[in-house]
């Protein structure tokens, strides 16, 4: 199948999970600004959207992995259940880990590597709003979504509609997708230095993997989760 470059990459990603890795690879982002088109989003990073399209080809036509589900068409509660089994467990398990390791390399790295400081900064930011994001995700809006898909009705739900929390999540989404992009720029790309030790190898390697999962998760609720819940809603509503 030819691909439009002018889809939005959310879309292209929500058709086929795999293709992440392809912009992840080129640097293009697909989940906080996944309603901007391919050849929009190659323009602004400065790659070429021939080469890019190619590469998605190429990873169309490799076997699919057979353990990756279709989320684009998963139950609505059963996609919001994947997702805290799976991120939501990832970062409570690995943000903790990485204060520690941070903590650890800025001891013993900052006066050499003094951007760590920032990095730290930017860090205890990011981590204790994806804490609270988890938090009213799970106790507010997947709860919503899990009603509306019951629902024979449109629900009535004490924030008026589920855009309303939907619309929160995505600016943290935005926020936290700022914070691990300035993370990575202030390191190099999660580089380590020469000096750096087996600690700041880890540090590394733990920032660049929760980003990783990150893409993925955010993509997950941006492009498919949230957009089908108020659809769902906007159905229910006989709107």
């Amino acid at each position: 199948m030819a691909i439009d470059a002018t889809r939005a990459v959310g879309e292209l990603v929500a058709e086929k999970i795999s293709r992440a890795s392809v912009f992840d690879r080129f640097g293009l982002d697909y989940c906080c600004h996944g309603q901007v088109a391919l050849d929009e989003a190659c323009r602004r990073k400065g790659v070429a959207v021939g080469e890019v399209v190619a590469a998605i080809a190429a990873d169309d036509a490799a076997p699919p992995a057979e353990d990756e589900p279709d989320y684009a068409s998963m139950p609505l509660t059963e996609l919001a259940d994947r997702i805290v089994s799976t991120h939501h467990a990832l970062l409570r398990r690995e943000l903790p880990r990485l204060h520690e390791l941070l903590s650890r390399v800025v001891n013993a790295h900052a006066d050499r590597h003094p951007e760590l400081r920032e990095v730290a900064t930017t860090y205890a930011a990011f981590r204790e709003e994806l804490d609270s994001h988890q938090s009213k995700e799970e106790q507010v809006l997947f709860p919503m979504i899990r009603e509306l898909e019951a629902a024979t009705s449109s629900p009535s739900f004490h924030c008026g509609s589920v855009e309303n929390p939907v619309r929160v999540m995505m600016h943290e989404h935005d926020s936290a997708g700022a914070a691990i992009a300035r993370m990575r720029e202030l390191t190099g790309d999660f580089a380590t230095p020469p000096d750096g030790c087996t600690t700041y190898q880890a540090l590394m390697a733990g920032l660049a993997a929760v980003e990783h999962d990150l893409h993925r998760h955010v993509h997950k609720e941006n492009n498919i989760l949230f957009p089908r819940a108020v659809a769902l809603e906007a159905s229910l509503a006989g709107v």
